[in-house]
């Protein structure tokens, strides 16, 4: 099969489209012959040499990827050979063929096509376990989302704003805040010209969020914690703004605020699958209902991998960006 190979750490250019071994199932996993899969910021850190893949994973980036199954292990029940579906991987998403255990596979939901589909299972999965499964936001409480325009947070804003919750965001452009508007953020913060602290508790009557939804890290840290209400929770999600800095802690004590952090890609099998059944369970009927719709930026063919890394470094993009296979 074709797969695009980081040939060493390093730029976009790395990336090159190469002939490979197929990959072989174990018996509770299906093979995917793949038609699309999406970009996310752990392949630009994984093909810098930042972000080393979990033991056991393929070594390809990509995780998340729709297609059709090939071929399912002898444990495997739910799924049978001709199956359209979308799944979360621990990596293999750039390439014709991956291993999926069957417990981190979708059904493509209804109403979607499969090649959108692909933008879905990690931006599902991050969200839902997230900020719902961890932090339990719920109906009639408030959310401010830190990079609204991404994938995560284009998916975050119609979830959540679906489900009751009133949303915030920051981006860096007018046309990026627009777009979060129109999916339903209600207060839109240009990070680049406002303190989104003193926005954040002008909005609220002085009180502050109850969630946080937070790509950044260390350079947001104390920002966030002066931006939450009582009882608020922070979860973060990135590092963009580095791994180090200095709070003043007083704050959480007065407020009883919680600050957790976490990633999908290095949870056990189990855990990934539990995270994959409730947003089955949770978030499928949402999208089959029509009220999240897949934001898809642009589409490039696996030979065009360097060219969609460097694209989604310029941060031009609003949503998802996928990659066709060949």
């Amino acid at each position: 099969m074709k797969a695009v190979v980081i040939t060493s750490p390093g730029g976009p250019e790395v990336l090159q489209l190469k002939e490979v071994d197929d990959p072989q199932i174990k018996d509770d996993e299906v093979l995917i012959r793949i038609l699309a899969t999406a970009l996310n910021g752990a392949d630009t850190l994984l093909r810098m040499g930042r972000y080393d893949p979990p033991k056991g994973d393929s070594l390809y980036p990509g995780l998340e990827c729709s297609g059709t199954i090939e071929a399912v292990g002898k444990n495997v029940s739910r799924w049978k050979i001709g199956d359209q579906v979308c799944a979360l991987v621990g990596g293999g998403g750039y390439a014709e063929k991956v291993a999926v255990p069957a417990g981190q596979v979708l059904p493509v939901p209804p109403g979607v096509s499969l090649q959108d589909a692909a933008a879905f299972p990690e931006v599902a999965c991050t969200v839902w376990s997230t900020i719902f499964m961890i932090s339990h936001l719920s109906k009639g409480e408030t959310l401010l989302i830190h990079g609204g325009s991404s994938g995560i947070g284009t998916f975050a804003i119609q979830l959540a704003t679906y489900l009751g919750v009133k949303v915030f965001v920051t981006a860096g452009s007018e046309e990026k805040l627009a777009a979060c508007k129109n999916l339903g953020a209600s207060v839109c913060i240009n990070y680049k010209t406002e303190d989104f602290v003193a926005r954040v508790k002008e909005e609220t009557g002085g009180k502050g969020v109850d969630v946080i939804l937070d790509n950044i890290g260390g350079s947001y840290l104390q920002r966030n914690i002066d931006s939450l209400n009582f009882d608020g929770r922070l979860f973060i999600i990135g590092f963009m703004g580095g791994i180090k800095t200095e709070i003043n802690l007083a704050g959480l004590l007065a407020r009883r605020l919680t600050v957790q952090a976490a990633g999908l890609r290095n949870r056990s099998r189990d855990n990934k699958a539990l995270i994959v059944s409730e947003v089955e369970k949770n978030v499928w009927p949402v999208i089959a209902a029509g009220k999240i719709n897949p934001i898809v930026y642009k589409c490039f063919p696996f030979a065009e991998a360097a060219e969609a890394h460097r694209l989604m470094e310029s941060s031009k993009h609003i949503g998802k960006i996928l990659l066709l296979a060949p």
